[in-house]
């Protein structure tokens, strides 16, 4: 199905990809859907849709992770909806894969084999040993956001 541009990111969303110059393919618990937005664009309208921007985002990782690099973006922290790409967000290949949505992944060739909660499996573009270091810059953010917000709460 190919729908329109301002398509909103949900907890229902496992990836977005990008299916060519000016499109993306967006995984979902439900299926696969096909707009006319491009990865980054998406990012971006999601982290304006629930209240933030992505340069501010962005930055609020950066610090958190003291990393400038591929770094994961919280597109809504009270549901941990945090995405992470697997290369630099302006490469056409760069997927944005939801980190509480994966179940497994493995070594695939030179990509990644990612199995989500759902089921499906998905090989992507990237290497297993990037993949890896991507996980877990991502878990170490949803660490860091789950302390401090204990932390809030215990005050």
């Amino acid at each position: 199905m190919i729908a329109e541009k301002n398509y909103e990111i949900s907890e229902g969303t496992y990836a977005i990809c990008s299916n060519g110059e000016n499109g993306s393919k967006i995984l979902e618990e439900e299926g696969i859907y096909e707009i006319r937005e491009n990865p980054s664009h998406i990012i971006e309208y999601g982290c304006n849709y629930f209240g933030s921007t992505y340069n501010g985002r962005r930055e609020g990782s950066m610090q958190m992770l003291n990393s400038r690099y591929k770094v994961p973006i919280v597109i809504e922290d009270s549901r941990n909806m945090i995405f992470f790409p697997t290369a630099n967000k302006e490469e056409p290949s760069c997927c944005w894969i939801a980190l509480n949505k994966i179940k497994m992944y493995s070594q695939y060739g030179k990509k990644t084999s990612v199995e989500f909660i759902n089921g499906e499996r998905f090989i992507f573009d990237i290497s297993f040993r990037s993949f890896q270091n991507q996980v877990l810059r991502a878990s170490r953010l949803d660490s860091i956001l789950n302390s401090r917000k204990k932390q809030i709460f215990m005050n």
